[in-house]
C-alpha cells in the first residue's frame, strides 16, 4: 500500500487558509494540512491589508465625519480586534502571563491555556491598547492619510511577523492547536522573501501618504516592528520551548504596534 500525496494546492485554497484563520470574514477552509498551512501563512500579510485596509476607512469616515483623531485612533484600533475576534489580543494577555509567571516551560504553557486572564496579561492588555490608541490619535491629528497609513502599516508588519514565525526551523511546543498546525511550514527563503514584499508595500503606502521621505519611515517602522517581533519570538523559543497560537497573536500585537509607535516619532 502506497501513500497518495496530498492535492496540488492552489492560490485560492492558500488565500482561504490566510483568510479562514487569521480574520472572522466568511471564508470556508477547504484544507486543513501543511501545505495549506505553508500557503496561508505566505499570504498572512495580504490578510493584514485588508484588515488594515478596513480600518483605515473607519477611522478615516470618523475623522471626516468630525469625530476628531482621538475617536478616529479608536474606531481604527476596534476593527482588527473585531475582524481577529480579538485572538492576537488574547495572545497577547496569555503570552505575558506565561512569561511573567517565571515557571518551567510546561508550568507556563498550562497557565497560557486557562481561559482566564492573569495580572500580566491584563497591564500588558492595558499598556498596548493605550499605546496604539494613542499612537494613532497623533497621526490622525496629521491628517487622514497619515492615520490611513499607520492603520494599514501595523496591519500588514503584524502579519508578516507570523509569516517570519512560521518558518522552518521554528518548532511548535505543543503537539496541537494552530501553533502546530502552522509552525516550521514556510521555508525560510519564502518567509524572508515575504517579509521584504510587506516592508516593500508599507515603503508604497508611506509614499501615498507623505512622499519619499513617508516611505523611508514607513519601510523603516516595518522592518523594526518585524525585529521586534523576532526578539520575542526567540525569547518564546527559550522559554517555552517553540510557538503557540498565542505567541503568534502576541508577535502579531508586538510587531504591528512597535511599526505603529515608530511611524509617529521623528
Amino acid at each position: 500500500m502506497t501513500d497518495t500525496a496530498p492535492p496540488r494546492l492552489s492560490p485560492a485554497d492558500a488565500l482561504r487558509f490566510a483568510f479562514g484563520t487569521l480574520t472572522v470574514l466568511p471564508v470556508r477552509v477547504a484544507r486543513w494540512d501543511r501545505p495549506a498551512a505553508r500557503g496561508g501563512m505566505v499570504c498572512a500579510p495580504l490578510a493584514g491589508l485588508v484588515v488594515g485596509g478596513c480600518a483605515a476607512a473607519l477611522g478615516g469616515a470618523l475623522l471626516l465625519l468630525g469625530g476628531g483623531p482621538l475617536l478616529a485612533a479608536v474606531g481604527s484600533a476596534v476593527v482588527p480586534a473585531v475582524l481577529t475576534r480579538g485572538l492576537h489580543l488574547d495572545g497577547l494577555a496569555d503570552t505575558a502571563d506565561g512569561l511573567g509567571s517565571g515557571k518551567p516551560a510546561a508550568e507556563a504553557l498550562r497557565i497560557m491555556k486557562r481561559s482566564d486572564i492573569g495580572p500580566f496579561g491584563v497591564v500588558t492588555l492595558l499598556f498596548a491598547l493605550l499605546a496604539q490608541v494613542a499612537a494613532l490619535a497623533g497621526l490622525y491629528a496629521a491628517g487622514w492619510a497619515a492615520g490611513a497609513a499607520g492603520a494599514l502599516v501595523a496591519a500588514v508588519t503584524a502579519r508578516a511577523a507570523l509569516t517570519l514565525a512560521s518558518r522552518a526551523g521554528v518548532p511548535a511546543a505543543r503537539p496541537e492547536g494552530l501553533g502546530a498546525v502552522v509552525a516550521g511550514t514556510v521555508p525560510g527563503p519564502a518567509a524572508a522573501g515575504c517579509a521584504g514584499l510587506a516592508a516593500l508595500g508599507c515603503a508604497l503606502v508611506g509614499a501615498g501618504a507623505g512622499g519619499p521621505y513617508g516611505a523611508l519611515r514607513a519601510a523603516l517602522a516595518a522592518v523594526l516592528g518585524l525585529a521586534a517581533g523576532e526578539v520575542l519570538l526567540r525569547h518564546c523559543r527559550r522559554r517555552f520551548g517553540g510557538v503557540t497560537g498565542d505567541v503568534f497573536g502576541a508577535l502579531a500585537e508586538t510587531a504591528g504596534l512597535t511599526a505603529l509607535i515608530l511611524l509617529t516619532l521623528g
